[in-house]
């Protein structure tokens, strides 16, 4: 098939190498405009970019994709079919109908549950045993449109964001490429989605990160978990941020009624102990503002964390 792919993330770069490597014209590229990054503020491509570059495949990216200039080059292509994967803007309807088989968009979760920008955290935060990747066809709501193909992932116990998005972006990568000929063969039903089962996974944002520590120990350590590696959860410590990156829930520590959420209940030699809503949190990894990621042992041996001080 004669495809444009649109997408920006790392999300996205593994499906459209399985399409390349499937055979099928990648006719044009379409990503997000490059942007300054890290401290020197360097102008940095998206991975996608890089990624067609690396098979010398045409790349614009359109500031906004709706306006007509952008819609007329599109048109210049005659494409068969729109592949989206993460590309993150909207699309208009002008552009939803201008390929013969329309726009197809790869979503990290199993529709209608978990539309929007960000369903992998989501999952990891709300306790799913599972989630997976919907094949959709796209229409001008947000991950409305009528799901083609669905496949069906585990999610691991102590499952990450990261953890996750690995395997959901290789997931979708070989989906797609399944997709693609039974699409062009008419081989697949589109079933409308239930509106009544959806919910929204809204982007992420640094703030999301900060750690209640009123919640109870198990909401938090999702939280930790599905922010791996970004946002973050974190918290502050003597007044620098410092971020937890690996825990179990437990029982309390302490037995005392009036310890404040956030306390401090144990410091052990690989671990320290604090407060949630409910149990205790034991932390095993953290990083504090100015230093690197580091096991509790080794980050003790520079922080005499005490028994009673107060995170947050």
């Amino acid at each position: 098939m004669k495809i444009i792919f649109m997408g920006t993330p790392e999300f996205s770069v593994g499906a459209l190498e399985s399409i390349i490597q499937a055979g099928h014209q990648v006719l044009l590229v379409v990503t997000q405009p490059d942007k300054p990054k890290g401290r020197g503020k360097e102008m940095q491509m998206t991975p996608v970019k890089e990624c067609a570059l690396k098979y010398d495949i045409p790349v614009f990216q359109p500031i906004k994709i709706k306006e007509p200039e952008a819609v007329d080059k599109l048109r210049e292509y005659n494409a068969d079919v729109f592949v989206v994967a993460a590309f993150g803007q909207f699309l208009s309807e002008e552009i939803l109908n201008m390929p013969k088989y329309g726009c197809i968009n790869i979503h990290a979760s199993l529709l209608p549950r978990y539309r929007g920008a960000g369903p992998i955290q989501r999952v990891i935060l709300n306790g799913e045993k599972e989630t997976g990747i919907t094949i959709m066809q796209m229409d001008k709501g947000i991950d409305t449109g009528d799901m083609l193909l669905q496949s069906r992932i585990r999610i691991d116990e102590k499952e990450t964001g990261d953890s996750l998005h690995d395997k959901l972006a290789a997931e979708g990568a070989r989906l797609i490429v399944e997709a693609l000929p039974k699409i062009e063969a008419g081989e697949l039903m589109a079933v409308k989605q239930n509106d009544e089962d959806s919910c929204y996974a809204k982007m992420l944002q640094k703030s999301m990160g900060r750690i209640d520590w009123s919640m109870s120990a198990e909401e938090i350590e999702r939280m930790i978990r599905a922010f791996n590696s970004w946002p973050s959860a974190y918290t502050s410590y003597n007044g620098k941020t410092l971020k937890i990156w690996a825990c179990d829930v437990c029982e309390n520590k302490l037995n005392e009624k009036n310890v404040a959420i956030g306390t401090v209940t144990a410091v052990e030699s690989d671990a320290v102990y604090v407060k949630t809503g409910d149990k205790d949190l034991k932390i095993t990894h953290l990083q504090l503002e100015g230093k690197k990621r580091m096991a509790v042992k080794d980050f003790l041996l520079g922080c005499k964390m005490k028994t009673g001080e107060v995170l947050g």
